[in-house]
């Protein structure tokens, strides 16, 4: 029966790689051909920023099975810090890909360092607390951001908090600027970097789930008392899963960022947490696939409706109502359960 359950978990992630490495293929064979539409080309750094919040929220609500409102902290966290790496890398580094991968980079680094300090308090709570918590650290980082002056000169970083006197160089550049957010920024986000950011954290999270760490993580979401009774260290596996998500958001963050010319902390409300666990709820909990789906309709939907501008919402809802309907039918579930990759053969066994 063991063997049975990883040979289904090893299908179900190439199916998942395949199907990512499909779409690549076929959005980049329709924009080379001039066939794909100047919105959508336009949604695909955003669906691959989104589609790795979706997985990496996943990780921490699926996975580790706590609830999480304050994701988009995360994410802007990494959307700040990985900007502001790639201005600050302008001269020193020509190429743009090469800026981007390095941004990418310290992005999760920061997230992951601030999901490390929000996790030591957060994780010790539990249900509808920690997801309290949660909510008031992404607002709080917002906070921190909206009233965040950064400046670099010859002499390097310049920071003050709630006013902008930086004492700079006359030379010197702000960076951020405070509710200003970040201006002037080089649109260097691609749809390829945002793929190969995808496959990188589907890896992570398969070899996490699959590994000694992930059964410890997933046996402690299913009985945290029995868990720790046989020794498992519920803290430590916990603060695994929170970190790798965090850091994950800060990757799609600084990805995100970049497709714009300016931003600001507002972007990373409250909504944009809520929007993001829509996506990991429609998917289903602990189902990367379904969340990578969920990601990409739900963010392509919203402005394929924009000419029914009057409708657009109402429309919106009445879909996610009957996705929710169709996913809790028990006849609609049985019945698409029979065209799902070799059910019959594991019914048989």
């Amino acid at each position: 029966m063991k063997k049975l359950n990883l040979s289904k978990t090893s299908r179900n992630n190439f199916l998942t790689y395949g199907f990512v490495i499909l779409a690549y293929v076929i959005l980049q064979a329709l924009a080379a051909g001039g066939h794909m539409s100047s919105m959508l080309k336009g949604q695909l750094v955003p669906i691959c920023a989104y589609v790795v919040m979706a997985i990496s929220l996943n990780l921490t609500v699926g996975v580790l099975g706590e609830l999480s409102l304050g994701h988009a902290g995360f994410m802007s966290v990494g959307a700040f810090m990985g900007t502001t790496t790639a201005l600050a890398l302008k001269d020193a580094v020509a190429s743009p890909t090469l800026r981007l991968v390095c941004a990418l980079i310290i992005g999760a680094i920061f997230a992951g360092i601030v999901g490390f300090l929000v996790g030591i308090p957060v994780l010790r709570l539990n249900g509808d607390y920690l997801a309290i918590v949660t909510l008031a650290f992404g607002e709080i980082i917002k906070s921190i951001f909206n009233n965040l002056y950064l400046g670099l000169d010859s002499h390097g970083f310049h920071l003050s908090l709630l006013d902008n006197k930086l004492h700079m160089e006359p030379e010197g550049k702000l960076i951020i600027g405070g509710p200003m957010g970040i201006g002037g920024i080089q649109k260097i986000s691609t749809f390829t970097v945002g793929f190969g950011l995808i496959m990188v954290c589907l890896i992570v999270i398969f070899n996490l789930v699959n590994s000694r760490a992930g059964r410890a993580i997933m046996a402690i979401r299913d009985n945290r008392i029995a868990a720790e009774s046989v020794g498992i260290p519920v803290t430590k596996y916990k603060m695994m899963a929170f970190v790798t998500s965090a850091a994950m958001a800060g990757a799609a963050g600084a990805l995100f960022a970049m497709n714009f010319s300016t931003f600001v902390a507002n972007k990373f409300d409250f909504n944009t947490s809520i929007l993001v666990l829509v996506f990991v709820v429609l998917g289903g909990l602990g189902n990367m696939f379904g969340s990578i789906v969920a990601a990409a309709a739900l963010t392509i939907l919203p402005e394929a409706l924009r000419q029914f501008a009057s409708y657009r919402m109402l429309v919106y809802a009445i879909v996610l109502i009957l996705v929710m309907l169709v996913r809790n039918n028990p006849t609609i579930r049985l019945f698409l359960e029979q065209f799902r990759f070799g059910k019959k053969g594991g019914a048989e066994e």
